[in-house]
């Protein structure tokens, strides 16, 4: 297949950038693979793209901010859209332009409002496929009013958990279009898994409320007061930095809590603890979850909406606990603090349990839906009408998400073998 990927930055840093260059990388094994960035804002993408992927902007910002059409707003991108003020006239253009123009079989939108543009310019040869790197409820109720219209002209949704799978597919607004589940991939580790000997705990993301690392530190206050030989490090940047870093002073954890900027790659951080958290009120699916767990870390996580709770088994490799709650949170790091054994135990269990996010595992999948829907849509065949009837197709034999990926590998490949490169 020859497949497109629509990109707002790819000259920037941000999960849903990562997870395009990772699975993007993955599909050019064996596909003719492209990138295509709205803005450009620097020379280079400081994230490392795979060379068989090629990457090309629609508006280089470097030369074309002060553009007469740049300076007026977007009409087709939707004002609702929290990116809205970085579109404009010639993003609309360049945007109808390119979806017109382009000899791509698939072509994957990557956020709501690129997505929009996908469901209306796009002419009816291409498979349209809007991917959900948030969730149908985090969008405001005037951006769902919007979807509700543009979405009926995709082909293909794809959301990173079940859970927005199935808010997707509730009621009836979306009809003729198919819509399944597709989790990120975290590309295999290079270096060896942590060993669960260090003292070091270790949490990952941007600093700003919905991460609430309030409640991490509070919680690791319970573990540096009972163990005070253990450490606690937080990479990332954020608005909330000065205000953490006065929270670490007045519980007195100068000496304990770190925060430590940020790193990329983050997997030699992760290598070097032996627990790793999440302590969000809300996560689409849980990017730093799972590169932890394939670092053989055990994650101790709240069990927020939506996507911990499809990755972390609660007790085998890692801990869920309520959102916002730091004596639960501190009960469940001091479980893991105090029992060596354990700890090791779940760590083993996360890096094994973690693979059904390797690459391979998840462009199985992937190549499997564009596959199927590219043709479909060829035969001109509607996509099951039972929600979730598509999937349920999938697993009749009863296999987990992990089997069926494994064993559709070689079915995915035959498949898509005509349309290949």
């Amino acid at each position: 297949m020859k497949i497109s990927f629509l990109l707002h930055n790819a000259y920037a840093i941000g999960g849903t950038i990562t997870t395009t260059f990772n699975l993007a990388g993955a599909l050019a094994e064996r596909h003719d693979v492209e990138i295509v960035s709205v803005l450009r804002s620097r020379e280079r993408p400081p994230l490392t793209l795979d060379p068989r992927v090629r990457l090309r902007p629609l508006v280089d910002l470097r030369e074309e901010q002060d553009h007469p059409a740049h300076r007026e707003p977007a009409r087709v991108f939707p004002a609702a859209e929290g990116r809205h003020h970085e579109y404009s006239r010639l993003t609309d253009e360049r945007i109808a332009a390119h979806l017109t123009g382009t000899d791509a079989e698939v072509v994957i939108g990557t956020r709501p409002g690129l997505n929009v543009h996908l469901a209306r310019q796009a002419p009816g040869r291409i498979l349209r496929v809007g991917q959900e790197h948030l969730t149908w409820d985090h969008h405001s109720r005037r951006l769902r009013t919007v979807l509700r219209r543009a979405y009926r002209g995709l082909d293909l949704i794809t959301t990173v958990t079940d859970a927005d799978a199935r808010a997707y597919r509730h009621g009836t607004w979306l009809p003729g279009v198919r819509i399944e589940a597709l989790p990120n991939s975290v590309p295999d580790p290079e270096l060896p898994p942590a060993d669960g000997d260090s003292r070091l705990i270790v949490a990952a993301g941007r600093l700003v409320p919905m991460k609430d690392y309030d409640t991490l530190i509070r919680a690791f206050a319970h573990v540096a007061a009972a163990h005070p030989d253990w450490r606690l490090r937080v990479y990332g940047r954020g608005e909330e930095r000065d205000r953490l870093r006065a929270l670490i002073q007045r519980l007195g954890l100068s000496d304990h809590a770190y925060l430590m900027g940020a790193a990329v790659p983050m997997e030699s951080e992760w290598v070097k603890a032996s627990i790793a958290t999440a302590s969000s009120t809300f996560e689409p699916f849980g990017m730093t979850i799972v590169e932890a767990m394939r670092c053989g870390l055990p994650v101790v996580s709240t069990d927020c909406a939506h996507g911990p709770r499809e990755i972390i088994q609660d007790g085998v490799d890692g801990r869920l606990v309520p959102v916002g709650d730091p004596d639960a949170f501190g009960a469940a790091l001091l479980e893991l603090v105090r029992d060596d054994e354990r700890r090791r135990t779940m760590g083993k269990s996360a890096l094994e349990n973690a693979r059904r996010y390797a690459p391979e595992v998840v462009v199985a999948r992937a190549e499997h839906l564009l596959a199927d829907a590219l043709a479909a849509k060829r035969a001109g065949r509607r996509p099951p009408g039972e929600p979730g009837a598509g999937r349920r197709r999938l697993t009749a034999a009863g296999q987990s998400a992990h089997d069926l990926a494994h064993t559709a590998a070689a079915r995915a490949v035959r498949t898509v073998r005509g349309w290949r490169r």
